[in-house]
C-alpha cells in the first residue's frame, strides 16, 4: 500500500467501525454524525502523523546507504591507488 493511503484508510475502517457501532447501539442520526466527523478527524490526523513518520525513517534510511555507498567507493578508489606500483600511472 502506498503510504500516501495510509491516512484515508485508517480514517476508512475508523468510519466504518464507528458507524456500525453507534448504529448497534441505536443513537440517533444526529449523534451518530457528529461522533462519525470527531471519529475521521482523529483517525486522519492519526494516520497522517504515521506517514509522516514513516517517511521520516525512509529519508534516513536513504540518507544513510548514500553515504555508505561514498564511504565504500572512496575506500575502494583509496585502495586502488595505494596498490599501484610507484612509477606507473592508472589509466
Amino acid at each position: 500500500m502506498e503510504r500516501k493511503m495510509i491516512p484515508l484508510a485508517l480514517m476508512l475502517v475508523a468510519g466504518a467501525i464507528c458507524s456500525i457501532i453507534c448504529f448497534i447501539q441505536g443513537y440517533d442520526a444526529v449523534t451518530m454524525l457528529f461522533a462519525l466527523l470527531i471519529v475521521l478527524l482523529v483517525f486522519y490526523f492519526l494516520g497522517y502523523v504515521i506517514k509522516r513518520v514513516m517517511d521520516s525513517f525512509e529519508a534516513e534510511n536513504e540518507k544513510r546507504s548514500k553515504e555508505e555507498g561514498e564511504v565504500i567507493a572512496k575506500e575502494a578508489s583509496e585502495e586502488g591507488k595505494e596498490n599501484v606500483p610507484e612509477g606507473e600511472e592508472t589509466n
